[in-house]
């Protein structure tokens, strides 16, 4: 071929090689290439858009020969779907593209409960550590005006004493012994050492007693009773029972602060007892017996190892 001479099978400009595609090329009765151009089975792969179908078995054509109406909607197995060959590209890839299906665990979603956990968490500390903060608050508070056992004793005095840890033998005030037989406690004769001045009155009457049992009395001895009491200026008398059996030797209630007569006052003063304990415990009685004379105030008992005066 030359320039400007394509040899005589060159198409004139009203003979459309496509014109068959038209409906004006259609009636001017032009037709479909029978040999698709030198490309075997060319003609079936022209279709409509959307009609392309899978899975189907694409039609089965001779060489250079025209398919059969309707077989260009027939998919050609050279255009099929490369998930749909064997070997194909695998479609794990797509599907977790689409949809969220095969997507990983939502990280921002944990993130986010995480932190309202922990929010949660420190708010409830918070609020725990403020109520505590004014409950001791309170506490001070109420400490602060509450009086304590010292200044407002709430159970009465125990007749019952034990020795001190360091060996120390116990002493007892008399208003906390065990009364009996008209025997009461009393606070108007001031000089009493007992504590708070209450002493042991209304003792001058038979049958009148005070009982001390002594605990942890540490080995059998002899150990000396001081009794502190008070006279009116006169001398008495009274009956000492230790562990149920009366003692011949009497308690002397002597005026030894040398008080003139009546003046229960200036009688204030001591008096001891040589006695025998047992090891552990031991009850000692002092009482108003007939034959004594036991015009007297009991202030306070105390025990010491040996015989002393």
């Amino acid at each position: 071929m030359t320039p400007g001479n394509n040899g005589a099978s060159t198409p004139e400009d009203n003979d459309d090689p496509f014109g068959y595609l038209y409906a004006d090329g259609q009636a001017n009765g032009a037709q479909p290439p029978s040999g698709g151009y030198g490309y075997p089975n060319s003609v079936s792969r022209v279709r409509a858009v959307g009609q392309r179908q899978y899975g189907q078995q694409a039609p089965t054509t001779s060489y250079g020969q025209v398919p059969q109406q309707g077989t260009h909607t027939q998919p050609n197995a050279h255009y099929a779907a490369p998930e749909t060959l064997p070997g194909g590209a695998p479609t794990t890839g797509r599907q977790g593209q689409g949809g969220g299906r095969g997507r990983g665990p939502n990280t921002k979603g944990l993130l986010i409960g995480a932190v309202a956990v922990v929010a949660a968490v420190v708010i409830g500390i918070s609020i725990a550590m403020l109520g505590d903060s004014s409950d001791d608050k309170k506490d001070d508070a109420g400490a602060s005006t509450a009086p304590t056992a010292s200044q407002h004793p709430t159970t009465a005095p125990s007749a019952t004493s034990s020795v001190a840890e360091d060996g120390e033998l116990p002493k007892i005030d008399a208003k906390a012994l065990l009364l009996g037989g008209g025997a009461t406690t009393a606070s108007d004769v001031k000089g009493a050492k007992a504590d708070g001045g209450v002493y042991v009155g209304g003792f001058n009457q038979v049958g009148a007693s005070v009982t001390w049992t002594v605990n942890g009395i540490p080995a059998d001895g002899k150990y000396t009773l001081f009794v502190g009491y008070g006279v009116p200026g006169t001398d008495g008398t009274a009956t000492l029972t230790l562990n149920g059996t009366p003692s011949s030797t009497p308690v002397k209630l002597k005026n030894w602060a040398g008080a003139p007569a009546g003046d229960y006052e200036k009688g204030w003063t001591k008096t001891f007892n040589w006695v025998q304990l047992n090891k552990g415990t031991n009850t000692i009685k002092v009482s108003c017996e007939q034959g004594n004379q036991c015009d007297a105030n009991l202030d306070q008992f105390w025990l010491v190892k040996g015989w002393v005066k």
